[in-house]
């Protein structure tokens, strides 16, 4: 892009800056989750409307797809934001906090979504430089359902087909307004399992007449720790966490059952099949020897995210002409968290970046966690920038 057209675009995104902040404050305070974003959803596409962009009717009831056409056919460029939060009670004491209690935007979703909606506000006004198609894309449901995936299922990227996919997401430890990404896996596979065993219950005092599972489940819990240990490679990251345990109603009865939950994390797809068989083999020997029976159930909604070099090296060189070459962070190794976005881009070219909330932020997923409103600038510009740049 030329200066002047940089410059328009600096001076149009502090125009309108101050609404978008309020739009992203706005949406913090109706915090809704899995799939239940409807006053979310409402309130962004009242905020579209008067663009006079295409909006399209919803593929699962809480999204929001726009398209906006530039002056002639082209590429297509998609834009993806998530717009649902998490099931934490804020504890931020801002005056635009959570009205609903027990629920927050944790993740910085509302960010993202505030940044898209400016994305598009300025590209609906520079539909004459450039060919081709944006679509944004405000998806429901990335926590806890992974609905990224039922709502590339349903066609949402189909008609046309992108040639790039890009997403930008909150981090807590990277210095504000700073791009970051990498080439390859960013983002682990995020699987999720529940074991129930079931024993014997009996007197606290006559233990001798139960088949104790909360012994059972305790020794399951120290094997299962082999999995990692002794069943994969120690060159592949992989986490094993258990993370409920439940059983019991009295301190004085051994309960008939107890329920284990817990979750798997890694970065080579291959181990999604190798790992359930391993933790399976080792509750079967476990249970086997304290006379017990089990159930165990293995889900794994999100795969690794893998970015393609070549749209990396494209939204670093954005980062570095664009915002300025300190703007721009390589990162290092990939993160064992997960995100469906991994699913815009399985089939299509496309790539995750992580915008900086700076040093004095919260970590993500923390009842004190609050999108910083100093990196909104920075993410319009990259993401209306990185369109610019496929689509000129």
């Amino acid at each position: 892009m030329d200066n002047t057209l940089v410059q328009r675009l600096k001076d149009e995104i502090d125009r309108i800056l101050p609404d978008v902040a309020e739009i992203r404050h706005a949406i913090h305070q109706i915090p809704e989750i899995a799939c239940e974003e409807y006053d979310t959803a409402r309130l962004i596409r009242k905020t579209l409307e008067p663009t006079g962009v295409c909006l399209l009717d919803p593929f699962l009831e809480t999204d929001v797809v726009a398209m906006l056409q530039g002056k002639q056919k082209g590429k297509n460029v998609t834009l993806r934001a998530d717009i649902d939060a998490l099931p934490i009670k804020e504890k931020t004491g801002l005056a635009y906090a959570s009205k609903r209690d027990g629920f927050m935007h944790a993740c910085g979703h509302d960010g993202h979504t505030a940044m898209l909606i400016g994305t598009l506000l300025l590209l609906s006004k520079l539909s004459d430089h450039f060919n081709g198609s944006v679509r944004f894309v405000f998806q429901p449901g990335e926590e806890i359902v992974a609905a990224g995936k039922d709502l590339v299922e349903k066609g949402a990227l189909l008609d046309p087909q992108p040639d790039a996919v890009v997403a930008l997401h909150a981090w807590a430890d990277i210095e504000e307004g700073v791009i970051a990404s990498k080439s390859g896996v960013l983002l682990a596979a995020a699987d999720f399992f529940k074991i129930k065993i079931e024993g014997k219950g009996a007197h606290g005092a006559r233990p001798e007449n139960a088949i104790d599972p909360i012994l059972t489940a305790a020794r399951v819990v120290e094997a299962l720790q082999a999995v990692v240990s002794r069943n994969v490679s120690v060159l592949d990251p992989v986490v094993l966490s258990v993370c409920r345990i439940c059983g019991g109603t009295n301190s004085n009865v051994i309960p008939d059952s107890v329920e284990i939950e817990g979750t798997t994390r890694y970065l080579k797809p291959e181990l999604g099949k190798k790992i359930p068989a391993h933790m399976e083999r080792i509750v079967k020997g476990v249970c086997d020897s304290m006379g017990a029976s089990y159930e165990i159930s293995y889900e794994s909604p999100y795969i690794p995210t893998i970015n393609d070099p070549e749209i990396v090296d494209i939204g670093k060189k954005v980062a570095e002409q664009i915002l300025g070459p300190t703007n721009w962070k390589e990162l290092e190794i990939p993160s064992m968290g997960g995100e469906d976005f991994a699913y815009y881009i399985t089939d299509y070219p496309g790539a995750m970046f992580r915008i900086g909330m700076g040093p004095a932020s919260a970590p993500l997923h923390n009842a004190l966690f609050d999108f910083n409103d100093n990196a909104l600038k920075n993410g319009i510009l990259f993401l209306v920038s990185f369109a610019l740049e496929i689509l000129k």
